[in-house]
């Protein structure tokens, strides 16, 4: 609470408000208390969201499909997150207009990408595409996901399953911009923070603890 009660006139108070998270502003509010006092109130709020820009200074196009590979049932795609779940937590994650393809598959089609790209014969949790960009910069690629291999994961590990596939897409789609934890120690710790700044906008803890 300020007290105004020595000042003689009008009494003027200079107040910056300043924090780190470019998604949020400082909020004030007064609120008056007695004649010569008021509260000053300090908080936070979600920040009006400028439009997305690459480092061209164009506005980020993302552009996003959905596919589902033969041993997915109709009952396997009631539990798999919808294409405007998938928007949203991929967007976050493009530094670059894209043009993503998001395929959930079975074991099977799973082991036969695994084995005939990277040469390991068993299923992974997220397989990335990435191919050489249009002309005008704009990412193109395809993120594959096996499913059973995603939800055994998320049992073993006793993580929800939305924060497992959200944090394999956030995953997939930094691939698929030339991002890699395998070729380097501070690569790997580059995209690791990365992932868990993202997921923390996102709402999601660190999946790496």
């Amino acid at each position: 609470m300020f007290d105004l009660s020595g000042s003689s006139g009008d009494a003027a108070v200079a107040i910056v408000a300043q924090h780190n998270d470019p998604t949020m502003r400082a909020k004030l509010a007064l609120q008056p208390e007695h004649y010569d006092s008021v509260t000053l109130h300090v908080g936070a709020e979600l920040a009006p969201r400028d439009e997305e820009m690459d480092e061209g200074g164009r506005e980020l196009e993302f552009e996003l499909s959905v596919q589902y590979g033969d041993e997915i049932t109709a009952e396997l795609r009631k539990t798999l997150p919808k294409r405007k779940l998938i928007a949203e937590w991929i967007e976050p994650a493009l530094f670059a207009s894209a043009q993503l393809t998001v395929r959930f598959v079975g074991e099977e089609e799973g082991r036969t990408l695994n084995a005939g790209y990277r040469h390991k014969d068993y299923p992974t949790n997220v397989l990335t595409f990435a191919y050489d960009p249009a002309p005008d910069g704009t990412v193109i690629g395809d993120l594959v996901l096996c499913c059973p291999v995603v939800e055994k994961e998320a049992r073993e590990q006793n993580k929800p399953l939305a924060a497992h596939y959200a944090h394999l897409l956030v995953h997939g789609a930094l691939h698929a911009q030339g991002y890699d934890h395998e070729t380097s120690d501070a690569d790997a710790a580059e995209m690791e923070a990365l992932e868990i700044d993202i997921l923390a906008k996102l709402g999601f803890p660190n999946p790496y603890q």
